[in-house]
């Protein structure tokens, strides 16, 4: 089994989509998804600063699109039904692509939407969010709790970020839990807490109106890092999102139990690569960031599929 992982918002970097961008086929790609989202991702992934692309209705499309650009140049690596896909919170869009559940422009289009939704939704109260590392899991959700702060993301142990209110957030950086730092995020809003309730449902009714179809491999939820399988239900798990909390940790935990021989890491690929060697050092884990990694990629998968085939065959 091959897994991919898809990033979220705050892995961005600029000029991501300057290398594949040499190829004309992939240009012309990439100006198709800019129609679908309204916006000019041939712009936003060469030339364009940390500030415009850091924006949310601009970063979330992106990093989407960036993802779908390996997906593209990795089709027909891995046999459907020998993979599982999961992506952190706006990276969910793309793994569904991975899927088989969305149709890459879909994917796109969902994302922008999502993204201006969302930002829309931060101008509504003065919040934010703050990293929590270190100290004992309990004691820290204590904490956040006490100030009326929602634990919006679990990367992994020791790893959680809180968001809400910025005068809340104010108080936990200045009395952190017992053996945590909290360090504030330079982020738009509240992510993944009611405070997105609008977002969501302006995010729910654009995904009625795209087609979910049957996933081809296993699609982990950020909800519980579970495989889901019905079309509605990935629908249903996808808008809830923007309003609770992302549980990459359990992704990471059922990751860890699949083990699959190898993990591709899709662009921009460091911090989930990061984030899963540090939570299982023994899993082969595979960075693609730019167009010149896809033929090593390649190579990896299609060598693992025939070493895994070779032990099918001989019963092992």
């Amino acid at each position: 089994m091959f897994a991919f992982i898809a990033p979220g918002q705050g892995s961005q970097t600029p000029g991501m989509l300057a290398a594949w961008l040499r190829d004309p086929a992939t240009a012309e790609r990439v100006r198709a998804w800019s129609e679908a989202a309204d916006l000019d991702l041939v712009h936003l992934g060469t030339k364009a600063p940390a500030a415009e692309i850091a924006r949310t209705e601009h970063t979330q499309p992106l990093l989407v699109a960036a993802g779908l650009l390996a997906h593209h140049a990795l089709a027909g690596t891995v046999r459907p039904g020998a993979a599982v896909a999961a992506g952190h919170s706006v990276g969910e869009l793309t793994a569904a692509v991975y899927a088989g559940v969305l149709e890459p422009a879909d994917a796109v289009r969902l994302a922008a939407i999502r993204g201006r939704a969302m930002a829309a939704a931060c101008a509504e109260a003065p919040t934010s969010m703050a990293a929590v590392v270190g100290g004992e899991q309990d004691e820290v959700l204590l904490r956040i709790a006490e100030l009326d702060l929602t634990a919006a993301t679990f990367n992994g142990p020791g790893q959680i970020v809180a968001a809400g209110l910025e005068e809340s957030l104010a108080e936990l950086v200045a009395a952190p839990p017992a053996g945590a730092t909290v360090k504030p995020l330079s982020v738009a809003g509240a992510f993944h807490t009611p405070f997105m309730e609008s977002a969501r449902q302006t995010f729910a009714a654009a995904a009625e109106a795209v087609p979910f179809a049957p996933p081809n491999r296993l699609l982990l939820s950020n909800a519980d890092g579970a495989p889901v399988e019905d079309p509605a239900e990935i629908r249903r798990r996808l808008v809830h999102q923007v309003v609770s909390p992302v549980r990459w940790d359990l992704c990471l935990d059922r990751l860890g139990e699949l083990a699959p021989e190898v993990t591709v890491s899709l662009p921009p690929a460091k911090t989930l690569a990061n984030l899963l060697k540090r939570r299982h050092p023994g899993l082969d884990v595979l960075s693609v960031n730019t167009a010149r990694d896809i033929a090593r990629a390649q190579e990896r998968l299609a060598a693992a599929e025939l070493s895994e085939g070779v032990a099918v065959h001989a019963g092992v």
